[in-house]
C-alpha cells in the first residue's frame, strides 16, 4: 500500500470547515493522548458556537449543489475516497493504535472496513427509489419520491472512530445530503485525516467538515441548530438522551446507536469449541470495547464446568501489551475513566458476594505504569441482580452466571434497560425459534460470535437507540419522502 500522507508524529491538527483548514476562535487547544503510554499523540482545535454555524452553513450551501448530482456520479466521486482511505491504511491503522489502543491488526481491519462502509453506500446509488400509486380520483397518480435530508450532523463515539465515521459519512453522501462530523476527543485523529484525503480526491467543498470540541459546547450547537436536519450519533445512552431532546427543538431526525448489554446463552446442546471461542472473542475482542460485546455469560448448568474449563484457559492465555506487537493479544483501556469504572465494578461484585475467579486489576509490570491497562477478568458465583449484570462494562470484565430452564435464562437475558445484541449457541431449531420470538433485542447472533454486516441491519431496541444502520433499512434513514399528487 502507497502511504501518500506525511505528517509529523505529533501535530496540531485544526478544523476541516468548508474544504479548508481552520483554527478555532477561542484558541484553545486540547492534548490527545495514547491510552498506552499517556504520550502526547496530537493536538485538535476547541470548536465552539461559531464553529458550529460556519460548518453548518458550510455544508447547507454545499449540499444544495450536491443534491443535483445524479446519484452515480456522487457514488464514483465517494469511491475514490475510498480507494484513498485503503491506499493509506497503514498510516491510518498506526495512527488508530496510537489514539485509541487497539491491536494494529484490528486497527487495519478497522480501515478496511471504512471503505466498505463507503462502498456499499455507492452501491445503493441505482437503488434510490420511490413508488408510483393509483390515486382514487380519475386521472390523477400518486408519487412518491425519494430526497436527501439536507444537512446531517455525525457524532462518533472513541471505539472504532474510523469506521462509525466511514458508517455515516458513506450512505450521507451518497444519499445526496452533506455532513458535519464531530469525533470524540479522545480519538479524533485518524477522523481528521479524512478532511486531507478529501481534498486529494476533489470532493465538493463544504460537503464534508469535520469539527473538534466538547460535546457539550460544541456538540450541543450543532444538534440545536435549525439547519441540521439530521443526527446521526453512535456512544452512550446518557448522551444519546440529551442529543435527542435538544433535537426535538427542531424536529430533526434522530438515529442513535447506543449501549448495549449483550447476554451471550450457552445451551446445554450448544457445540461447545464453538460456543467457546466465539463467547471468548466476543468479550475480549478490542480490549471488550465494542457495543455488540458479550457483557453477560449464561451457561446452563449440565455443561457449566466443561465449558469454564475450556473457556478459561482461553482467558489465560491473552497477552496484554503494546498493542504495535503483534505477539500482543489485548491492548489498552481507552483512558483513566474507563479504568475507574473497571475498579467500580470489581469492587461492587465483591461487595455483593461474587467471585474474582481471574484478573482484577492492572497487570502487573513496569511497562504497565504508565497507560491505561486492565487484566482480563471473569467473575463468577454472580446471581441476576447483582450490579455487574446490569451495568454496560465496555471492557474486559465478564460476568458468567448458571441457568436451568428455558424460561429462566429468557427471563435473565430480558431483564435489562438495553437491547442492542443476544447471542445464542443451540443446535436445536426449536430453540432458535423460540429465542427469536422471545428476546428483546434488535440482533441476535446464532452459533457465532458478534459482528454485523453491511448489508445487516443494526438496530436497537429500548435505551439501546432508535433509528438503526447498516443495509437497506439504513440507508432509508439518510432519506426524505417526498409524495406528488399529479392529476393529467
Amino acid at each position: 500500500m502507497t502511504e501518500t500522507i506525511t505528517t509529523p508524529d505529533v501535530k496540531t491538527y485544526d478544523l476541516f470547515i468548508n474544504g479548508e483548514w481552520v483554527k478555532a476562535s477561542s484558541g484553545e487547544t486540547a492534548e490527545v493522548l495514547s491510552p498506552i503510554n499517556e504520550e502526547v499523540v496530537g493536538l485538535v482545535q476547541m470548536g465552539e458556537e461559531a464553529e458550529a454555524e460556519q460548518a453548518l452553513l458550510a455544508a447547507e450551501a454545499a449540499q444544495k449543489e450536491w443534491k443535483k448530482v445524479p446519484s452515480i456520479e456522487r457514488a464514483n466521486l465517494m469511491r475514490k475516497f475510498a480507494a484513498e482511505i485503503r491506499a493509506n491504511k497503514s498510516y491510518l491503522s498506526k495512527l488508530l493504535t496510537c489514539e485509541q489502543g487497539k491491536l494494529l491488526s484490528v486497527a487495519e481491519m478497522e480501515v478496511e472496513v471504512t471503505a466498505t462502509f463507503i462502498e456499499y453506500a455507492c452501491d445503493w446509488a441505482r437503488h434510490i427509489e420511490g413508488d408510483i400509486m393509483p390515486s382514487q380520483n380519475p386521472g390523477e397518480q400518486i408519487w412518491i419520491n425519494k430526497i436527501p435530508r439536507g444537512v446531517v450532523v455525525a457524532i462518533t463515539a472513541w471505539n472504532f472512530p474510523l469506521a462509525l465515521a466511514g458508517r455515516k459519512i458513506g450512505p450521507a453522501l451518497v444519499a445526496g445530503n452533506a455532513i458535519v462530523v464531530k469525533p470524540t476527543q479522545e480519538t479524533p485523529l485518524a477522523t481528521l485525516e479524512l478532511g486531507y484525503l478529501a481534498e486529494k480526491v476533489g470532493l465538493p467543498k463544504g460537503l464534508l467538515n469535520i469539527v473538534t470540541g466538547k460535546g457539550r459546547v460544541l456538540g450541543n450547537a450543532l444538534v440545536a441548530n435549525p439547519i441540521t436536519r439530521m443526527v446521526t450519533m453512535t456512544g452512550s445512552t446518557p448522551a444519546g438522551q440529551q442529543i435527542f431532546r435538544t433535537a426535538s427543538e427542531n424536529l430533526a431526525h434522530v438515529q442513535l446507536e447506543l449501549g448495549g448489554k449483550a447476554p451471550a446463552i450457552v445451551f446445554a446442546d450448544a457445540d461447545l469449541d464453538v460456543a467457546v471461542d466465539s463467547a471468548f472473542h466476543s468479550r475480549f475482542d478490542n480490549c471488550g470495547q465494542v457495543c455488540t460485546c458479550n457483557e453477560r455469560m449464561y451457561v446452563h448448568e449440565d455443561i457449566y464446568e466443561a465449558f469454564m474449563e475450556k473457556f478459561m484457559a482461553k482467558v489465560k492465555d491473552i497477552k496484554v501489551g503494546d498493542p504495535m506487537d503483534p505477539s500482543i493479544t489485548m491492548g489498552p483501556k481507552v483512558n483513566a475513566s474507563e479504568i475507574r469504572n473497571m475498579e467500580h465494578l470489581v469492587a461492587k461484585s465483591i461487595e455483593e458476594g461474587a467471585t474474582i475467579a481471574y484478573g482484577g486489576g492492572k497487570p502487573e509490570g513496569a511497562e504497565f505504569e504508565k497507560g491505561f491497562w486492565f487484566e482480563p477478568t471473569i467473575i463468577t458465583d454472580v446471581t441476576q441482580e447483582m450490579t455487574i449484570v446490569h451495568e454496560e462494562s465496555f471492557g474486559p470484565i465478564l460476568p458468567v452466571l448458571k441457568f436451568k430452564e428455558f424460561d429462566e435464562v429468557i427471563d435473565y437475558a430480558n431483564d435489562c434497560e438495553f437491547g442492542l445484541a443476544a447471542m445464542i449457541f443451540t443446535k436445536d431449531i426449536n430453540t432458535i425459534m423460540k429465542c427469536n420470538d422471545e428476546l428483546e433485542f434488535g440482533e441476535i447472533y446464532v452459533n457465532r460470535g458478534h459482528g454485523e454486516q453491511h448489508q445487516g441491519f443494526h438496530n436497537g431496541y429500548k435505551l439501546s437507540g432508535t433509528g438503526g444502520e447498516d443495509g437497506k433499512y439504513g440507508f432509508e434513514q439518510y432519506l426524505e419522502k417526498k409524495t406528488f399528487y399529479v392529476k393529467y
